[in-house]
């Protein structure tokens, strides 16, 4: 009896050191994260492909250049990437032979590639110039969220559209965000000022968040799903449910609209360079009262996703992360 008891108070003394291990080292973390919004890593390089010259990237902060940017994280996409740039630039080039007040950019941003991503992505500057598409060279890989970070504080739109290299969601879609966004934009700029006239209004000035989501889809994805994968998903969106709040339902849909003063206000506090960065981002939603949008996209399953099981606990580590970093104010929010 007293060997067991002996047993059991060690148990006890090792599980406390380990979970005290554990928080030392998410605390330790994230202190070290806390300057990670400060973009003094993995500066943004602009190469054009004629000149092989590095010249400085546009920033968020000067006043917008275009009307839409689209910006595209690209990690080893060398096969997937032709396909959704074919179809992307095929639609922006239709709308603005149609509508010659809009403009346009697609913004490339790739994340350390080991493949002939850098070189896809060169040939489609060199195809359609480099006013309409450029690509940033990240040197190493960083993650999806510090992708388009570096995207977003570099593109010259009045509204910023993210979305994946894999065409998953159609390119299409995005005048559903867009109309939501304009009609509400418009909403609140005529409360500010009912009689300013929209010959003052840009959308540009008004931070609104739309994010494309699939939780229309969610039934028939369970169905379709094996049972650990929607374990996974329900355990997931508790954690994301505990850590940002409720509000939107499908937080990680890659598919996601910002205007430029939203862009502005998010990109420049985001911390997290990974796959979580979508959480961090309703945070600092709720935190400055921006807007958000959560509108149903089309969307398929394209081969070659690059989550995967282990990608679980690093989503985890990442909201423990957030959750320490803001809680205890280590992580700064500027305004």
């Amino acid at each position: 009896m007293g060997f067991l008891l002996t047993m059991m108070e060690f148990l006890a003394a090792l599980i406390l050191i380990v979970l005290f291990g554990l928080v030392s080292v998410i605390v330790f973390e994230a202190y070290r994260r806390g300057l990670n919004n400060a973009h003094v890593e993995a500066p943004a390089i602009f190469e054009d492909p004629k000149s092989l010259k590095q010249v400085p990237c546009p920033c968020i902060f000067d006043p917008a250049e275009k009307y839409l940017s689209l910006i595209i994280p690209a990690f080893n996409e060398e096969h997937r990437l032709p396909g959704a740039l074919d179809e992307t630039m095929n639609y922006l080039q239709q709308r603005a032979a149609k509508d010659k007040s809009f403009s346009y950019e697609v913004v490339i941003v790739d994340d350390g590639s080991r493949d002939g991503t850098k070189r896809v992505a060169f040939d489609f500057v060199k195809k359609y110039g480099v006013d309409n598409v450029r690509a940033i060279l990240l040197g190493r890989n960083h993650g999806k969220g510090e992708a388009i970070r570096k995207g977003m504080l570099h593109s010259r739109g009045e509204l910023l559209l993210m979305l994946d290299a894999d065409g998953a969601t159609k390119v299409t879609d995005l005048e559903k965000l867009e109309n939501q966004i304009n009609a509400v934009a418009k909403k609140y700029y005529h409360r500010g000022d009912a009689a300013a006239s929209d010959t003052t209004f840009r959308i540009s000035d008004i931070p609104i968040v739309a994010f494309g989501s699939r939780a229309h889809l969610e039934e028939k994805a369970l169905a379709t799903r094996k049972w650990y994968r929607n374990f996974l998903m329900k355990g997931f969106h508790l954690v994301v449910l505990l850590t940002s709040g409720p509000g939107i339902r499908d937080t990680q849909c890659g598919f996601k609209m910002f205007t430029r003063s939203a862009a502005r206000k998010l990109f420049t506090n985001i911390r997290l360079k990974r796959w979580c960065f979508d959480v961090e981002i309703v945070f600092l939603c709720k935190w400055f009262a921006i807007p958000m949008l959560e509108i149903s996209v089309n969307w398929s399953e394209i081969p070659g996703s690059k989550v995967n099981p282990l990608s679980i606990p690093n989503m985890l580590w990442e909201l423990a992360l957030m959750s320490i970093g803001y809680r205890t104010r280590m992580w700064k929010i500027n305004s």
